[in-house]
């Protein structure tokens, strides 16, 4: 049982063979070299190669591991452990025809072995035969039939250990540091360091304490396993305690909690009595005031009626006239003032101001129970805008009431693959996100929406919503927002003095009598240059714009360096890159090369998209949404956006996010670019 203890703690985690040339982890966790190299291997793509890959995180506990410029080879050897293994090895074999001999762990794993073929070094034929067996004893790989010649089955080499064919440079032992022609057989406790016996003999450390490797194997493997034991003991003890403070802990809370709601309705309680009872006093004074008035007027009514049957028994007639007039203005005076004494009685004895309805109450404390942390919140995408330098992101949530408050987390979107921890849906699951450094953090947000400000234009960002309470935390799905293009005009600065612009920069129109302008460096020039360039230099993002051509058939659209000549057509240098059109016919121009493209003579709306991170120049057919031709560009400097005409007018929008048909997205994976040279030589020049 011992030995198989030891065994499991010995086996690698990824190939399950005891450790193989281990690897010492920064978590103190060990690795086989070869499983290493294996899980680097898993990372690779066609896109990241090896070498790319700067990080991997530990099979046992998840802990990243960062690699220097060496590599694996920047990591440390555990010799320890592999001295551990080898005395493991030594100790459950003891010969060839030994019955542990079918249970020896193999001490290198399959793959290995399939990397490298063990020729016998004892054949005399070239090339030698393919090894059977190596013999540890001798240090010697034998194929079969020199292993039945060398190796008899007696005395004394039925005490010889073979193993599999293992590479002489993996069969021989560790050498001494200091001897090198002496390989390791003891263990010095005051340097706590392998040595030869030379070293104990003639060395620095023949006074020194020293024991047998067996020895100090025996030592280290109980002792690591008693503090194994009885650290996993006193952690046990420690949360055993601890259960019991929060038991306690939280049945003193629960019952604090639960006091409160009593207090609260005990004192609720007296104040809606209260209420009753003043309801009950003001009502019943109103219904006495009501019963005085209508006794007081019926007393009054009573004496009326008593004279009123007086002077009907008068038999004088005059004075009975005299009487009737008097007895009915009397009569007509009671009946108005009993109106006014006898207001309308309200003699339903309900309390209809109050209605005693707890249900939603109750219901609220039937559902009592520990706080959980809110479910995740959900962006709107749909809500969402943009602009090109904010992106104001909404949200939702199904436990908006238990919610304490909101974090907005966002990122540039790379495309690239990182790792930052947490739960299910942050900024971590393998997917394109960026290192944790880079991620920006808006916390204590209130409402259910947010404006970021000062973004990049024309650029991604992954944006995730985490809900807040006293128990916890859940973080949205992410979300992909964009800021839109970035907005420009164009600039008179550079305008050549033979144009016209107008509609606030945004129209530019060929005018043979337009005033002369002062002459700058950043203006065109020269004849037939007549070109304008927008008042921005891009360097990132993705951006787009349209220009409409109006009834223009020789115009040229496109990007330039700042250094690129002003006195030339654009395209003619290595700093420009146009799409133009040259009456019916539509070409690409760059560094003076240029090939001929379909396009349609009622072309009167371009679109440009600009993926500067991409190194994409595209052209499209706005009208129509068809894509014309994509340049593959490696930018060096910024660009700014630039415009020909040699007839009639444009106008540029600019500032407008990506149309559904294009997207940089497409620009990344290569599905809109031309598969063909744009450089075509043979081209008849329009100029």
């Amino acid at each position: 049982l011992k030995m198989e203890t030891l065994e499991s703690e010995l086996t690698c985690p990824i190939c399950l063979e005891l450790f193989e040339d281990p690897l010492l982890l920064p978590c103190a966790h060990s690795l086989c070299f070869n499983c290493a190299h294996r899980i680097l291997v898993s990372h690779c793509s066609s896109t990241k190669p090896l070498e790319s890959i700067s990080a991997f995180q530990c099979p046992t506990c998840r802990y990243v591991i960062t690699l220097n410029q060496r590599g694996l080879e920047g990591l440390k050897r555990n010799v320890t452990l592999q001295n551990i293994i080898d005395r493991f090895q030594k100790a459950s074999v003891s010969g060839p025809n030994s019955p542990n001999e079918s249970r020896r762990p193999r001490p290198y794993s399959t793959t290995a072995m399939s990397l490298e073929r063990v020729g016998c070094q004892f054949c005399d034929q070239e090339p030698p035969r393919e090894a059977v067996k190596t013999c540890v004893t001798c240090e010697v790989s034998y194929c079969d039939r020199c292993l039945r010649a060398t190796h008899p089955n007696k005395k004394p080499f039925t005490s010889h250990r073979l193993v599999e064919p293992v590479a002489d440079a993996q069969l021989r032992g560790l050498a001494c540091l200091e001897h090198e022609n002496e390989k390791v057989n003891m263990y010095c406790v005051v340097d706590d360091q392998l040595i030869c016996a030379l070293c104990k003999l003639v060395g620095r450390h023949r006074e020194h304490q020293v024991t047998s490797l067996s020895e100090r194997f025996d030592n280290c493997s109980s002792r690591s396993c008693l503090s194994l034991l009885s650290h996993q003991m006193a952690k046990l003890i420690q949360i055993c305690q601890q259960v019991e403070v929060n038991t306690a802990m939280h049945e003193a809370k629960l019952v604090e909690e639960c006091d409160e709601l009593v207090e609260i309705i005990r004192q609720r309680k007296q104040v809606i009595a209260v209420k009753i009872k003043e309801s009950k006093v003001m009502k019943l004074r109103k219904l006495a005031q009501q019963i005085a008035n209508c006794r007081q007027c019926l007393e009054r009514s009573s004496a009326l009626i008593t004279q009123a049957e007086h002077s009907l028994k008068e038999n004088d007639h005059a004075r009975f006239l005299q009487t009737a007039r008097n007895v009915a203005e009397r009569v007509a005076m009671a009946t108005a003032s009993s109106q006014v004494l006898i207001p309308d009685v309200n003699l339903n004895e309900a309390f209809d101001n109050f209605a005693l309805d707890f249900s939603r109450e109750k219901k609220i404390l039937e559902g009592l129970d520990y706080l959980t942390a809110p479910n995740p919140p959900s962006i709107r995408e749909e809500l969402c805008t943009a602009s090109h330098d904010t992106v104001t992101v909404h949200w939702t949530s199904e436990d908006e009431f238990s919610v304490t408050s909101y974090e907005l987390q966002y990122t540039i979107y790379t495309g690239q693959t990182n790792f930052i921890s947490e739960s299910k849906y942050t900024p971590c699951t393998a997917c394109l996100y960026n290192s944790v450094d880079s991620w920006m953090i808006v916390p204590n947000i209130k409402q259910n929406h947010y404006t970021v400000h000062g973004l990049q234009s024309g650029t991604r960002y992954i944006f995730f919503v985490k809900a807040i309470n006293q128990a916890g935390s859940r973080n949205s799905e992410p979300a992909r927002l964009k800021t839109n293009s970035q907005p420009f005009k164009l600039d008179p600065k550079t305008s050549h003095k033979k144009l016209r612009l107008s509609n606030d920069c945004l129209t530019m129109e060929k005018d043979e009598s337009s005033l002369k302008k002062s002459h700058t460096p950043e203006r065109f020039s020269g004849t037939g240059s007549y070109g304008a360039a927008g008042n921005v230099f891009i360097d990132s993002g993705c951006h787009y714009w349209e220009v409409l051509l109006g009834a223009s058939t020789w115009y040229a659209l496109g990007v330039a360096y700042k250094s690129a000549p002003k006195n030339e057509w654009s395209g003619k240098n290595s700093s420009s890159w146009v799409f133009s059109r040259c009456n019916n016919n539509f070409l690409v121009r760059h560094n003076n090369k240029e090939s001929i493209v379909e396009a349609s003579l009622q072309l009167r709306r371009v679109g440009v998209l600009l993926d500067y991170d991409n190194n994409a120049l595209s052209f499209y057919d706005a009208m129509n949404s068809q894509h014309i031709y994509t340049f593959d560009v490696s930018f060096l400097l910024p660009v700014a956006p630039t415009f020909m005409i040699w007839n009639k007018s444009l106008m540029i929008m600019s500032g407008l996010p990506v149309p559904d048909f294009v997207d940089c997205s497409e620009q990344q994976e290569g599905i809109c670019r031309q598969q063909d040279s744009p450089y075509v030589s043979g081209v008849k020049s329009c100029h």
